[in-house]
């Protein structure tokens, strides 16, 4: 009943009790999944694991972390993994100026390289945006015929306008939660209900109640929880919309 539709099972922090990870989420009824991959060996993991289980799928990628090792043959590895069936996204891409680390400047021209992947293949991209709002919205405005998802979703409703408008879904994760999110909880109100997404960005990120704790794929039921509450709408009724909305952005069949 519920697709998390972004979470990095490959972390080590799974490495021990990952069986148990997977049955709880069954039991749980999240039975969607996007796996993440932010650089080359993520990546691969992710196409594994998306072959492991049915209910699981993949995408490719790297985060603006790894922006200093994307190149020609980067991208060619990305684009022979994108030929598995599996594999339904670029991602996840995107800037983070928060750091300062990669440069600006190597960390744009990743994303460029990436997103033009993405159109050349037609598959949709999950983008990391943090603090770097106006670059970001400037590349991904240069490729129009691309969308996808804005993951983690941590700015105001003005912010998730204009997102919108370029036809990208809109997915939040356990900061909706929190009590000192107003303008988030804002955003989550109002983005239309046919493009929000729920994630967990397991293992980070926690929801209330368990903020703090590592974060599973089991805990997406709190962010659906707290975003149907705000929204008044029957908590099952929202799991299958958000589902449905998974499947329609990573143009999933079933």
């Amino acid at each position: 009943m519920y697709f998390d539709s972004h979470a990095h099972l490959g972390e080590d922090c799974f490495a021990q009790d990952f069986v148990n990870i997977v049955e709880k989420m069954r039991a749980a009824d999240v039975t969607g999944m996007m796996e993440i991959g932010c650089d080359g060996p993520s990546s691969h993991h992710a196409v594994e694991l998306a072959h492991q289980y049915d209910w699981i799928w993949a995408a490719v990628g790297s985060h603006p972390d790894d922006a200093e090792q994307v190149d020609e043959a980067r991208i060619g590895e990305y684009r022979a993994l994108c030929k598995d069936p599996r594999v339904k996204a670029i991602g996840e891409i995107g800037l983070d100026y928060h750091y300062e680390d990669p440069p600006r400047d190597v960390q744009q021209r990743a994303f460029r390289m990436q997103m033009k992947l993405a159109q050349e293949l037609s598959l949709p991209v999950v983008i990391h945006e943090r603090e770097a709002h106006e670059d970001g919205l400037r590349i991904v405005s240069d490729f129009p015929d691309v969308t996808g998802v804005f993951h983690c979703f941590s700015g105001s409703w003005e912010i998730a306008k204009e997102y919108l408008k370029l036809g990208y879904f809109i997915s939040f994760a356990g900061p909706v939660t929190f009590k000192k999110a107003p303008k988030l909880q804002e955003a989550a109100v109002n983005v239309p209900l046919d493009r929000i997404l729920i994630e967990t960005d397991s293992p980070y990120l926690a929801p209330e109640p368990v903020r703090g704790r590592r974060n599973e794929p089991t805990n997406v039921r709190y962010v659906a929880e707290k975003i149907a509450a705000l929204r008044e709408i029957p908590l099952e009724a929202f799991a299958q919309i958000t589902m449905q909305n998974a499947l329609n952005a990573y143009c999933i069949k079933e």
